[in-house]
C-alpha cells in the first residue's frame, strides 16, 4: 500500500522558516517532520511513499537525492573521487516525488498524482503533522466500512475542519476550519480508496477539504476513526517548539519505532 504525503504548501504562517525551506522540511530533532510522518508509516510496514510537491519542492529532491550524506557518516576520498558510506543508515523506502504545480491546492495534487496512485487502496496525509494513530486500525476500520474515505478524527484545539459523526461513524456533515462549533477534526492520516479520484479534478482550484470531501460526506462515503492519543500540527513557531521539547526530552509520542 502506498502512502501519499501533501508536501506542497506555502506554510505561510511559518514564514520565518518557509522563506528559506518548504514547511515539510523544518525540524524536529534535527531531521524533517517530513522524516517523521515517513518513520511512522513505516513502523506499519508502509514503505511506498508517493510525495506531492509545490513549493520549493526541489529541497525535497535534493534531500532524498542526498540521503546518504544526510543520514550518515562519509568518508571522501578527493584523490580517486570516491565517496564510502561508513554507517548506512538508509530506510527501506521507495520515494516518488511528484510536481503537482507551485499554486494547486490539495485535491488538485493528489488528482494530479493519480498516474503514480493506481487503482488500489492508498494512505494520505498532510507533511506537517504527527501522530501516534495506529495506521494498521485505520486500515481495518477502512476495509470494513468500505466506503471511499476514512479521516483519522481528532479533538485539539478548534481551528481545523470540523466533522459531524453519528452513531455508526458515518461522517454526514464537513466544514473545513468552523469559527464557532468545536469537537471532532481532521486530523489528516486518511485511507483513501480508488473512488476518492470520482470527486476530484486537477485544476488548481480543487480542494480537497472543501466541495470533494463534502460532497462524499452528503453521499455517505466518508467515514471517521476516531483517536484519542497524540496528534500535533506543525503550524506556527510556538507548534515548533513544542515539538523539539517532547523531542528532546524523549517524550514524543509519535516516535513509535525503534
Amino acid at each position: 500500500m502506498k502512502a501519499v504525503i501533501l508536501a506542497g504548501g506555502y506554510g505561510s504562517r511559518l514564514s520565518e522558516a518557509t522563506n528559506i525551506i518548504p514547511k515539510p522540511m523544518i525540524e524536529i530533532g534535527g531531521k524533517p517532520i517530513l522524516w517523521h510522518i515517513m518513520k511512522i508509516y513505516s513502523h506499519y510496514k508502509i514503505y511506498d511513499f508517493i510525495i506531492l510537491l509545490g513549493y520549493k519542492g526541489y529541497i525535497i529532491k535534493e534531500y532524498f537525492a542526498n540521503y546518504f550524506l544526510h543520514q550518515s557518516d562519509i568518508t571522501f576520498d578527493l584523490k580517486t573521487n570516491e565517496m564510502q558510506v561508513l554507517n548506512n543508515t538508509s530506510e527501506p523506502w521507495r520515494v516518488t516525488l511528484v510536481d503537482t504545480g507551485l499554486d494547486t491546492m490539495t485535491g488538485g495534487r493528489i488528482k494530479r498524482a493519480q498516474k503514480y496512485i493506481g487503482d488500489e487502496t492508498f494512505l494520505l496525509t498532510y507533511g506537517d503533522g504527527v501522530s501516534n494513530v495506529d495506521i494498521s486500525d485505520t486500515i481495518k476500520f477502512h476495509q470494513k466500512h468500505g466506503k471511499s474515505v476514512t479521516v483519522t478524527a481528532i479533538q485539539p484545539e478548534a481551528r481545523f475542519g470540523n466533522l459531524h459523526i453519528n452513531n455508526d461513524f458515518l461522517i454526514d456533515k464537513f466544514m473545513e476550519k468552523p469559527k464557532t462549533e468545536t469537537g471532532w477534526v481532521n486530523g489528516g492520516f486518511f485511507v483513501c480508496s480508488s473512488k476518492v479520484f470520482e470527486y476530484l479534478d486537477d485544476s488548481e482550484r480543487c480542494i480537497f477539504e472543501q466541495q470533494p470531501l463534502q460532497k462524499m460526506a452528503a453521499n455517505s462515503e466518508m467515514y471517521a476513526y476516531k483517536h484519542n492519543g497524540f496528534w500535533h500540527p506543525m503550524d506556527t513557531l510556538r507548534d515548533n517548539q513544542i515539538l523539539n521539547q517532547l523531542w528532546k526530552e524523549n517524550e514524543a509520542p509519535w516516535k513509535i519505532w525503534e
